[in-house]
């Protein structure tokens, strides 16, 4: 079950000023280099696994069982693009560009400049379904009002989207690549011309692996196992930590730290889970400092939720497994509407 602490209102004042010194004075955002520089290691030696696994079982059908471990190294080496972005690693600007182009772009095929959009929009306005990119009417739809508006297969979607969840997050590395594409074809982004080079090696340095170490038969599967586990970690990543989190009112909204601690719940764990979920499962702390390097979450976590519990500030925190329930009962009742319901949902 989900927990939350002190009043269902919380009070305007937040005293985040305050909180932001005391983190500061604790050192806590200070990069971690030789955490990063040991991650990305184990990243890249995962990958070169992979890709010696495929030499060594060349035309086998054997080659299969390391798709699933290379959807891992995939979603990992996301993970260490994520914090990049973020700040987290390095603080130089080209610095933080050339990570993110090499382990975006080349290594997964996903374009950094499009993604970094797309995130600061998320974490600026977490949850709002006017400005977060997130909880925008997609395949899946967030809000009730808007899964009344659907028609035809949009609406058959919406009605059953708590129980195709799950399915399809098995396209999700699909749609993010195709948004990747879309956003180098239109002019706006920093790095357009490089993002679109690395994306054509990523693709290009791909399917030559596969083609030239399965049968083409062999090579549909692999690339069809990948890609759907990649994305189903993904999502199962992300998904957990806003997907059913109250509306916000307009003051809250205003207030940073209310903003962030709101509309984010944590998953409970330990080291494992933080590896795992690379530091997601630790959302409200994430949000509130994003350039916190990912292993100082868990040292800040005891800190921030004293500040919230203190002030009567609601700091939820639920099992990995339970957040998956809030976010499907969530969806569920979205639907509502559609399906001749009653939707609870805001």
């Amino acid at each position: 079950m989900s927990t939350t602490t002190g009043s269902a209102l919380p009070p305007l004042q937040s005293d985040y000023s305050e909180l932001v010194r005391e983190i500061r004075s604790r050192g806590l955002l200070q990069p971690r280099p030789a955490f990063y520089a040991v991650l990305g290691t184990l990243n890249l030696a995962g990958l070169a696994l992979v890709v010696a696994g495929l030499f060594l079982l060349r035309d086998s059908w054997w080659a299969l069982l390391l798709a699933p471990g290379f959807a891992i190294v995939s979603t990992q080496i996301a993970f260490f693009s994520h914090d990049a972005a973020h700040r987290q690693i390095a603080h130089r600007g080209r610095t933080i560009a050339l990570l993110c182009l090499v382990h975006g772009n080349l290594l997964n095929g996903l374009s950094y400049g499009w993604w970094i959009a797309k995130h600061n929009a998320h974490h600026a306005h977490p949850n709002d379904l006017e400005a977060d990119p997130d909880v925008a009417v997609g395949a899946f739809v967030f809000d009730s009002d808007q899964a009344s508006a659907r028609r035809g297969a949009a609406a058959w979607l919406t009605r059953h989207q708590a129980g195709l969840f799950f399915p399809m997050l098995t396209l999700e590395a699909f749609n993010l690549r195709v948004s990747s594409v879309r956003s180098v074809l239109r002019p706006g982004l920093r790095y357009r011309k490089v993002e679109s080079l690395l994306l054509l090696g990523h693709l290009t340095l791909y399917l030559t692996l596969l083609l030239s170490t399965l049968t083409w038969i062999q090579a549909l599967v692999f690339l069809v196992i990948h890609q759907a586990l990649f994305g189903v970690y993904l999502g199962c990543s992300f998904a957990p930590s806003h997907k059913g989190m109250p509306a916000l009112t307009p003051q809250q909204a205003a207030d940073p730290l209310l903003r962030q601690v709101l509309s984010a719940r944590n998953i409970r764990g330990g080291r494992f889970v933080d590896l795992a979920l690379g530091g997601l499962n630790l959302q409200i702390e994430h949000h509130l400092f994003p350039s916190m390097p990912r292993p100082n979450l868990r040292r800040a976590q005891p800190i921030i939720e004293r500040h919230c519990r203190a002030r009567g500030i609601s700091y939820s925190e639920t099992t990995l497994h339970e957040s998956y329930g809030l976010a499907l009962r969530h969806l569920h009742q979205v639907g509502a509407p559609l399906r001749g319901g009653v939707s609870s949902s805001r």
